[in-house]
């Protein structure tokens, strides 16, 4: 069946179309697509113009082919469902986009062995590099990633050693929680708890040797019943939120007066179980959480927390992979970025 022309709204114009609507050879449009000195520039005027007006779309295999790229990009999350990462898929984006790529999406559930195969599904669909965020991948991986020879770039990496061939951004986790802690204590606290997680071991341990490390400055020796880690698994906003709801309690029974948790998830679940046992925030109790995910400026009262750049971070990513495919030597290798502190309403002096 022959093609219908895209004037009248069909779609599936070929190049042959188009030589044919300009009285030309297939081979002349193909070249004055590409803007090649070999046509004429008042030629490549006129075949882009009625490109334009048929509604042609270049095939993107032959692109690719001739390029060498598949102008594909995928990002593995630990999970679709944490807010955590919206901003930093949006950096990712708004720097693949004007470059020309395309971005895939997956979801590893926080298991290193699955994002191992999410990897290795990118590697087969060809993609030309792939971004992890919060990756678990380790040393026993180094091996089979490297063989794969695609670039990738880490994002806040929970590994708990950092591959020398891989590239990685991540804010300071350490001097985040130090900000978060001499933050209640500038206000006059000295009974601070802390809940953290389990499953994003890397920060996790870093959050919370930034919160002894303040502790210990101002003269405070931290409390073994201050300090509650929550035991999980997978990686969900419901599971953070349902470990400080659970935790808090038993910081409001060891007489804390204030709580620095691991994420804001964590502390709106700390929120939830002042409101459950009514104590006042911040008249009675501070919390502070840490991300600063768009959801922290709605909650009543509107949360204290430490702001990570998440879309600089996407950004940042994105940019470093382009550097790599360009073959550019990237320095330095891992970037780390510096956290901000945002107080709002959920802080307070301690009760007399």
């Amino acid at each position: 069946m022959a093609k219908r022309s895209a004037r009248t709204g069909e779609t599936g114009v070929s190049i042959k179309d188009i030589a044919r609507a300009a009285g030309v050879s297939h081979s002349t449009v193909s070249r004055a697509l590409r803007d090649s000195p070999l046509v004429s520039e008042e030629t490549r005027a006129r075949i882009q113009a009625l490109a334009r007006e048929m509604g042609y779309t270049p095939d993107a295999i032959a692109q690719s082919l001739q390029a060498g790229r598949t102008f594909t990009i995928g990002v593995v999350v630990t999970s679709i469902a944490d807010p955590f990462f919206v901003d930093v898929v949006d950096g990712v984006e708004r720097v693949a986009r004007p470059a020309g790529f395309s971005v895939f999406l997956n979801s590893s559930l926080n298991d290193p062995e699955q994002e191992l195969l999410v990897i290795e599904t990118f590697h087969r669909r060809r993609v030309d590099g792939i971004i992890l965020a919060s990756s678990r991948i380790g040393v026993e991986h180094a091996e089979r990633l490297a063989q794969m020879g695609v670039p990738i770039v880490q994002v806040s990496s929970q590994a708990d050693t950092e591959q020398d061939f891989l590239h990685s951004v991540a804010v300071d986790d350490q001097a985040g929680a130090r900000l978060a802690v001499e933050h209640l204590l500038a206000l006059g606290h000295r009974r601070i708890g802390y809940i953290g997680v389990t499953n994003r071991p890397r920060s996790n341990r870093r959050r919370l040797q930034g919160y002894r490390e303040a502790l210990r400055q101002a003269g405070v020796q931290p409390q073994e019943q201050w300090v509650h880690v929550a035991e999980l698994h997978g990686v969900t906003p419901d599971g953070d939120v349902e470990a400080g709801r659970k935790l808090l309690p038993k910081l409001w029974e060891a007489g804390t007066t204030a709580v620095f948790c691991y994420n804001d998830m964590v502390a709106i679940g700390a929120l939830l179980a002042c409101h459950n046992l009514d104590i006042p925030v911040p008249t009675a109790y501070s919390v502070v959480g840490f991300d600063d995910i768009a959801l922290t400026r709605y909650v009543v009262p509107p949360l204290t927390t430490v702001h990570q750049p998440k879309r600089r971070m996407g950004q940042l990513g994105m940019k470093m992979l382009l550097q790599l495919l360009d073959g550019e030597e990237v320095e330095p290798r891992h970037r780390t970025l510096a956290p901000e502190l945002v107080v709002r309403e959920s802080t307070a002096a301690p009760p007399a």
